[in-house]
């Protein structure tokens, strides 16, 4: 599934794309009302998560154009909150409507809701990087045409966190809120896990090591290395 995510807040909208990525979708980025449309026009996403308060034009202009062509739907994200501002966007064709501050958590359900009123839920079964492919159901993995791979349930999340962020360098805190969530979890937890995967990924691919320590910085899957 196909998301574009336009916000001028570069940090709210990594975030953003992290979460998407994290539930399977492919991202397309855009900071402001031109660029949007013409994403818009060219990758053709099955959702917008369209911040009112882009520049040139604002979020309400984007959602007015989209609407004029195409049902596609359309979450609106603002810090506005009145009465008049959110019947203004769902008045311009918008699905939603959700004020910041939000967590990814609430986000997701929203998205959800969404998509199963315009019956384009994502059926998102595995997740490909580079010659690994993970099937999110089964929480197995196989790399190339080697044995499937079976994961704990700790050993899956962490798969996921490093394949969504694939030849990037994930901090370990990051990967402790992905993994261990509300549970808590720590960077020697990580360190534990991350050595356990990396033990078993060694067994089925000649013993090269696939996730890669970067001193100081954290982890780095190489889903594409030989």
């Amino acid at each position: 599934m196909k998301t574009m995510v336009v916000d001028d807040d570069k940090n709210l909208a990594d975030i953003i794309a992290f979460t998407f990525k994290r539930e399977g979708h492919e991202v397309i980025l855009a900071e402001d009302g031109n660029t949007a449309l013409q994403r818009w026009r060219i990758d053709k996403p099955d959702l917008i998560i369209l911040d009112v308060n882009i520049p040139i034009p604002d979020g309400f202009s984007v959602c007015h154009t989209i609407r004029e062509e195409e049902n596609t739907p359309i979450i609106i994200l603002t810090v506005r909150s009145t009465e008049e501002d959110i019947i203004h966007g769902l008045d311009l064709g918008a699905d939603d409507y959700i004020t910041k501050p939000f967590s990814p958590r609430q986000l997701m359900a929203r998205v959800d809701a969404v998509l199963r009123r315009s019956n384009r839920e994502p059926e998102v079964a595995f997740r490909s990087a580079g010659k690994f492919q993970l099937d999110l159901n089964r929480h197995t993995l196989r790399i190339e045409n080697n044995p499937i791979i079976p994961l704990t349930a700790l050993e899956f999340l962490l798969m996921d966190c490093l394949m969504i962020n694939n030849r990037q360098i994930v901090n370990p805190d990051i990967i402790v809120d992905y993994v261990w969530g509300p549970l808590g979890g720590n960077k020697d937890m990580v360190r534990q896990l991350v050595h356990r995967l990396r033990t078993k990924l060694s067994l089925y691919h000649n013993g090269t090591p696939m996730i890669e320590t970067i001193p100081g910085l954290g982890y780095r899957l190489l889903a594409d290395q030989e």
